[in-house]
């Protein structure tokens, strides 16, 4: 079987031409713009299509360009944001707006692009090569996965980012000179809606001619790339709502990915330990590799809370009636939604 290199040429055109009939309709392609590009692409970082497809017209509604975005104050974008999770998206999206607008010359190139907040080399290629139509390639573990099947290559690797070196020399060689924008969305399209991590469908493949897995009927097999193993967390936390209002806890500017966010306070934020009573409900949730358990426990508000809550400058008893207008974390919105149902 000749190389993949070696076939490069014929290997574009069945990807260009499945492409051109196969892909989806999705609002950035519909009606491209760089903003709208850009914006799709921070989104989609961790968060399924399917799930951000409301998220970003919603977004376009409120913030249709660079400007309206500068210009909003960070409360409102990261309650626009509310439900995708890894908010730090949300900041260095609005961190990006405003160099942008602010930037003489604009940035084109992938290197241009790479030095603007939350742009790292993945999204810095997309958007040069899809906007800009610079000849650079996209990588991320879906065209790990794609590459690695296609040259049968059973190599393992310690992650996910030794595997994306491994293949970015391949990557480079094979993008369309003259078109590498659509390229680029052709693979991270099949990648998305054919050559899954698991049962592939791989006789709907338009490239599968070239596979070398496929050939050896060793496809789910490849890429050998290992994990990082599953840390296990337990928290206790608090449900106070009394007279209207709800105990909520301010996560520090400074704590990362769920910062300036509100959850239900740990128990640990009030010196309290876990009581012996059944806790009032039992949630999990998981971010990366954490699984987290998550007991809620039904706690009176008594003096001694009280003054707990009050040195705590982190600890808000927030009206129910506000709700709406802070940004809880996703999962503890649902969390309290279904207390206050069952209160």
């Amino acid at each position: 079987m000749k190389s993949l290199t070696d076939q490069s040429e014929a290997f574009r055109g069945s990807l260009s031409e499945w492409y051109a009939e196969a892909q989806r309709p999705l609002p950035w392609r519909t009606e491209p713009s760089l903003y709208r590009t850009v914006v799709s692409e921070l989104m989609a970082q961790q968060t399924q299509i399917k799930t951000m497809l409301p998220y970003f017209e919603r977004w376009m509604q409120r913030f249709p360009d660079f400007e309206s975005l500068a210009d909003a104050p960070e409360d409102e974008v990261l309650k626009h944001w509310e439900g995708l999770g890894y908010y730090s998206r949300a900041r260095n999206l609005h961190k990006l707006a405003k160099e942008y607008v602010a930037a003489n010359p604009k940035p084109e190139t992938r290197e241009e692009w790479k030095a603007l907040p939350g742009i790292g080399p993945y999204t810095s290629a997309a958007i040069s090569s899809i906007c800009f139509h610079e000849p650079v390639a996209v990588i991320d573990g879906n065209v790990v996965r794609i590459l690695a099947r296609l040259t049968g290559d059973e190599r393992s690797f310690a992650s996910n980012g030794d595997a994306v070196k491994s293949f970015t020399a391949l990557a480079d060689e094979l993008i369309h000179p003259e078109n590498p924008g659509d390229h680029n969305q052709a693979m991270m399209e099949l990648g998305a809606t054919v050559c899954f991590k698991r049962k592939p469908l791989c006789t709907l493949c338009p490239v599968q001619k070239f596979c070398a897995a496929y050939a050896r009927s060793d496809v789910e097999s490849i890429p050998h790339i290992e994990r990082k193993a599953t840390e296990h967390i337990e928290l206790d936390r608090a449900w106070v709502c009394d007279d209207g209002q709800i105990l909520l806890h301010r996560i520090p500017d400074h704590s990362g990915q769920l910062a300036g966010q509100y959850e239900l306070a740990e128990l640990s934020h009030l010196n309290l330990t876990t009581p012996k009573n059944a806790p009032l409900a039992t949630k999990t949730r998981s971010i990366t590799h954490r699984r987290i358990k998550e007991r809620i426990h039904a706690l009176a508000l008594s003096p001694g809370l009280e003054k707990q809550i009050r040195n705590n400058p982190e600890l808000y008893r927030i009206p129910i009636s506000e709700l709406e207008k802070i940004t809880l974390s996703g999962p503890h919105r649902r969390w309290v939604k279904e207390l206050l149902e069952t209160d």
